[in-house]
């Protein structure tokens, strides 16, 4: 029966591509309608498009869209920019738009675009550019999708609101950043690309994108080595290039390859920042350049309580104390997941000697001991882990336990998780670091028998066959 209604849907989506025309052209004018039908059954895997301009380059162009994808029980309307499959910008990237009859794309007269349901007053986005003199909607060859008016003045462009992609010859300055949105519904954090006048960083954000009382914390940065005021970065096609007050290029990281950078994205699953190129021997679009290379350099490469280990695998930080089996990956169902604070909600910090936290810039505590910063995020209802060092005596405190990843010995860091106390039971504190630490370097010794083992084995196969070899010759 789906199958039934999405082939009909498909063919109603035909019609109206034949009245209305459709990728011909790269640009419409003022009045210009379109609207694409939302089906009445709610499918999980909908996902609807009708692209309405594309530009002529090859073997890969620039397409613009309107989009019906279902989400979160609901369907969401968007326009949306495309390079070859892949979506470059998207109006529904931070604020989604959901509507329940038609997804309607409309340039007004008065020059405003804007997606709409089928009644004027149900607007879920729009430019604000009414009685601003915009004749036409245009896609450029760059992918920038403008607004312009009669003497071609752009009044409007989608160069001014990145989302997790920035295209060739696009600039991203100090007041402009990219986000990108992890693909776990259930995840309220999200990834982001600022520009700095000193440098650029990459950062974990945990909370809403619209809430100014989030949580920031840095796991890359880049700082030029020439001290110069920042003032905006460009992709050109060599690779990123950064640019003073003065408009002078003085930094740049390069792309390896020879081939013309066509964007910079940051990652929606990873958080990693990457310069791509097209392979015409692969017809396709891929990474040349990554800032971070290693799975433990990525700061949701485990899940929440988990801690990546020298092997480059995650492990589980567990109770020693525990009634149930708790082998189904979920390393925070012993952990605290509510708002709790205070010496009567919370037990003991837990501790793991020599592991660091990839999540910096937090709320730090200087001159510290490590008594007394673990009291502190115990008595912190926001604070979830502190990560102390003794060589420096800085004590700094986390909100979520991710990004953790395991050190050298004698480093002096101690990463102390926040433990319940109901989940204590009736074992010392010593117990549970020593117990946790063993399962830290569980996965890594498995390795490392295996590897050891298997040279032993073929050590001791290749002297057999030596002694067998003299014996036959002899």
């Amino acid at each position: 029966m789906k199958l039934i209604y999405t082939l009909c849907y498909i063919s109603l989506v035909f019609f109206m591509l034949i009245i209305f025309g459709c990728c011909k052209s790269n640009n419409v004018s003022v009045g210009y309608t379109f609207t694409l039908a939302i089906p009445s059954d709610y499918s999980g895997d909908f996902n609807g498009k009708a692209y309405l301009m594309e530009t002529d380059q090859m073997p890969l162009n620039f397409r613009t869209a309107i989009s019906v994808e279902a989400m979160d029980g609901r369907y969401a309307c968007s326009l949306q920019v495309f390079l070859g499959s892949v979506m470059v910008w998207s109006s529904g990237h931070v604020s989604k738009f959901y509507t329940s009859d038609s997804c309607v794309l409309e340039l007004t007269k008065m020059g405003d675009l804007r997606l709409k349901g089928v009644n004027d007053d149900d607007i879920g986005w729009r430019t604000g550019t009414s009685g601003q003199g915009v004749q036409k909607l245009q896609l450029l060859e760059s992918g920038n999708l403008v607004l312009v008016d009669a003497q071609e003045n752009i009044k409007w462009q989608t160069f001014n609101f990145p989302t997790n992609i920035l295209l060739l010859g696009q600039r991203l300055s100090v007041a402009t950043h990219l986000t990108s949105f992890p693909t776990n519904k259930s995840s309220s954090s999200f990834f982001s690309f600022e520009i700095h006048h000193d440098k650029v960083a990459l950062y974990l954000n945990s909370g809403s994108n619209n809430n100014s009382n989030n949580y920031k914390y840095s796991y890359w940065e880049f700082q030029p080595s020439e001290s110069r005021n920042l003032t905006y970065i460009e992709l050109a096609s060599r690779g990123l290039e950064f640019f003073d007050d003065k408009y002078r290029n003085f930094s740049q990281i390069f792309a390896p390859y020879q081939d013309s950078a066509r964007f910079l994205a940051l990652d929606n699953n990873t958080g990693n920042l990457g310069l791509y190129y097209y392979s015409p021997y692969k017809d396709k679009l891929e990474a040349s350049f990554q800032v971070l290379n290693t799975t433990c350099d990525l700061p949701l490469a485990c899940s929440a309580y988990g801690i990546c280990t020298f092997s480059r695998t995650c492990s589980c930080i567990r109770m020693l104390a525990r009634d149930q089996d708790s082998s189904n990956g979920d390393c925070n169902e012993e952990f605290i997941t509510g708002n709790q604070c205070g010496k009567d909600e919370v037990g003991i910090m837990l501790e793991l000697k020599d592991a660091d936290s990839l999540l910096k810039n937090a709320t730090s505590m200087s001159n510290s001991s490590k008594t007394r910063c673990a009291n502190s995020c115990l008595n912190d209802c926001t604070c979830a882990a502190a990560l102390y060092s003794s060589r420096t005596r800085e004590c700094m405190f986390f909100d979520m336990v991710r990004g953790v990843k395991q050190v050298n010995r004698g480093s002096g860091l101690s990463y102390m998780v926040k433990v319940p106390k109901g989940r204590i039971g009736k074992h010392k504190k010593r117990a549970l670091q020593k117990w946790v630490l063993v399962l830290i370097l569980v996965a890594d010794g498995i390795v490392l028998f295996l590897v050891l083992g298997g040279l032993g084995y073929f050590l001791v196969w290749k002297r057999k066959k030596r002694l067998r070899d003299m014996n036959c010759s002899s």
